[in-house]
């Protein structure tokens, strides 16, 4: 009897020791380079070891842990929550640009560009405190659903992309998101979606004020962007934040190129990993002329700097986590 517990035992400490950590990628090469990676930077007896302290992994957020299309989901939330607003009061709907986003007119507010999109977000996103901005996150998440897949939007990370996650952290690694997403906007979901804990969330911040009017000091957003944590900016916030440079980082689009350049530029062993939008079926195929995602200096320029390319079409066995 001793002799069969000491069998069963040893079996389960091999099978668990073989076990795939990312049971939904395919059989390729670029599973088996990320696991090559991971497994020489924490073989204490290796040439490539890296220590525990310096294990950090950086990710981008719409587009590489989450699908972006057809447009980033804060934007959407951006929009409903206008809606929202100006159902109470329509007199804030005080421009073109803001009746069609009340409306859900995504393709007359994208016309606007860039200083269009940042008066939705002004007009939705200020104003309160910010527990009630979260708040209004966390029921938006509870309630909307993408029109296209029918799904939550929390469940429409990739499943890939979160075992990657949990794969690291089981490996000593510590995991951020540095993301163009708002900042406050993403802690509300990223410890439960990822296991992301806040204080290891970098985005794009608005201004903020500290008021002492009431029994209790509220932090509210106000209008007006403080800082865009995107293209150039990724790399800048993680050194004033982090204050170590990743040995890994992970985008999906030219908005991650610099965080992924200036990782994977370092001494030592370094990985950058690209995720490549190829599966018109289970998701959608997009890169160099996307006006969300465009993808066009990773894919240039990434090969020659020994970044991994995946291909979702071929690489994944699956997609979100809530189908397919």
């Amino acid at each position: 009897m001793r002799q069969f517990f000491l069998t069963a035992f040893l079996s389960c400490a091999a099978f668990t020791t073989h076990a795939d950590p990312l049971p939904s990628w395919n059989s390729t090469e670029t599973k088996s380079q990320i696991i090559d990676f991971v497994t020489a930077v924490t073989d204490p007896e290796g040439t490539d070891y890296v220590t525990p302290a310096e294990r950090i992994a950086v990710f981008d957020n719409d587009g590489t842990l989450w699908a972006e299309q057809p447009v980033y989901f804060q934007f959407i939330f951006a929009m409903d929550r206008l809606a929202e607003m100006a159902a109470d009061d329509p007199s804030i709907l005080s421009s073109p640009t803001l009746e069609a986003a009340a409306k859900g007119d995504l393709a007359t507010v994208l016309q606007g560009g860039h200083d269009a999109l940042i008066e939705v977000v002004n007009a939705s996103h200020s104003g309160m405190s910010v527990e009630d901005f979260q708040l209004d996150v966390a029921n938006w998440l509870d309630s909307a659903r993408h029109a296209d897949t029918g799904l939550p939007y929390d469940q429409m990370t990739y499943q890939p992309m979160v075992e990657l996650l949990r794969y690291l952290r089981d490996e000593g690694f510590k995991t951020y998101i540095v993301s163009g997403g708002g900042l406050h906007f993403m802690r509300v979901f990223a410890e439960e979606a990822y296991g992301i804990p806040p204080e290891q969330v970098l985005g794009t911040y608005g201004e903020t004020t500290f008021d002492t009017d009431g029994a209790t000091p509220v932090i509210s957003k106000a209008p007006g962007i403080a800082f865009i944590d995107d293209k150039e900016g990724k790399p800048i916030n993680i050194e004033r934040t982090i204050g170590r440079r990743p040995i890994l980082a992970g985008g999906n689009s030219d908005g991650d190129f610099a965080m992924m350049q200036w990782t994977t530029t370092g001494d030592g062993p370094r990985l950058g990993i690209l995720v490549h939008h190829t599966d018109a079926e289970r998701e959608w195929a997009y890169d160099r002329e996307s006006p969300i995602g465009k993808l066009v200096d990773g894919l240039d320029k990434g090969p020659d700097m020994g970044w991994v390319i995946v291909d979702m079409a071929n690489d994944w066995s699956r997609v979100y986590t809530g189908a397919n």
